[in-house]
Order: C-alpha cells, then sequence, then structure tokens
C-alpha cells in the first residue's frame, strides 16, 4: 500500500510542492507598441487555461473601474470571468481586480499594472509587471522592482515588443 506525500495543489492555487526554486517566475513586459487593454488579456486568458486564479493590481480604484469595465468588452469571441470588491464575492472570482495586496482567493498569478507596487509576492507561481514604455516614470519604477527584486536574490525575466510586435526576451 503506497500513500501520497505530496501535497496537490487547490485547482487555482500554487503548488508549492513541486516548486524548488527560491520564488516564483517574475516576469516583466515593457509594453511601447502596444497598451495596456491589447496584452493583459490575452495574458490573463492563458492564467485560466492553466487553471491558475489570477490577481490585477492597479495603482488606483479608478484604475480598477476602468479595468473591470473593459474587461466586459475586450473580446466578442470570449470572456474572462472577473471582478472587483465591490462586485461581491471576492474570493470566487477568476480573475480578482484591485488596488491593494489582498488575495481573497489564493490566486497562483499576480499582475502589477498601471505602477503598482508590491508588498509581498511570495506564494504566488507567478509575478507579472506590465508597465507603458512611453512613460518614464514607469520604466523608472520597473527599474527599481527589477533591483529590488535581484537584491533579494530573486531572477526576472524582462520582455520586449520588436518592430513585428512579438515578444523578444531580453534579459
Amino acid at each position: 500500500m503506497s500513500t501520497k506525500t505530496d501535497k496537490e495543489a487547490e485547482p487555482g492555487k500554487p503548488d508549492t510542492s513541486k516548486n524548488t526554486k527560491s520564488g516564483p517566475d517574475i516576469l516583466f513586459y515593457h509594453l511601447e507598441r502596444a497598451k495596456l487593454l491589447d496584452i493583459l488579456p490575452n495574458l490573463l486568458e492563458k492564467s485560466l487555461e492553466r487553471g491558475w486564479q489570477a490577481v490585477v493590481q492597479a495603482s488606483s480604484d479608478k484604475q480598477v473601474g476602468e479595468l473591470n469595465g473593459a474587461l466586459w468588452t475586450t473580446n466578442e469571441d470570449s470572456f474572462l470571468p472577473h471582478g472587483a470588491a465591490e462586485d461581491g464575492f471576492p474570493d470566487q472570482q477568476p480573475i480578482y481586480l484591485t488596488p491593494t495586496s489582498d488575495n481573497p482567493s489564493s490566486a497562483a498569478i499576480r499582475f502589477f499594472v498601471g505602477g503598482a507596487q508590491p508588498d509581498d509576492i511570495k506564494g504566488y507561481e507567478r509575478i507579472v509587471y506590465l508597465f507603458d514604455g512611453n512613460d518614464g516614470e514607469a520604466v523608472t519604477n520597473a527599474r527599481k522592482q527589477w533591483k529590488r527584486l535581484a537584491g533579494e536574490g530573486l531572477e526576472a525575466t524582462y520582455w520586449k515588443q520588436n518592430e513585428r510586435g512579438s515578444w523578444e526576451k531580453k534579459a
């Protein structure tokens, strides 16, 4: 008789039993040719396809409201189930939008948009920073986050769009 000793993660939750690295996968997306709402819905869709719940942390209540409205209409062919605190049931939202560091659904992936800054990134499978490369302050903030993470011994990858709009790994 064999017994299972590895703890299985719940669907949409991080699976820490297989995680041998010191932290989450960290990705920086430098947006120059595309806008946030051109990229974010696709990344959220891919996250849901992996069975992950997601948190999108924006920099303000206003930006959360804008994202909440925009995600309903970004693609006529698909639906991205999402909500914010005012929609109720935050622990049941597959994609939760917030201006704070809360994670009511124990999501596996967290997106930082609009200059939102992380308090803590522990417990996630993946962290994604999306920043506007045409905004000097956003670029400066992304560089600060990169340096902070490197100072904590964490590794990150940096992605930038080429002239054709394809993503290239730069670091």
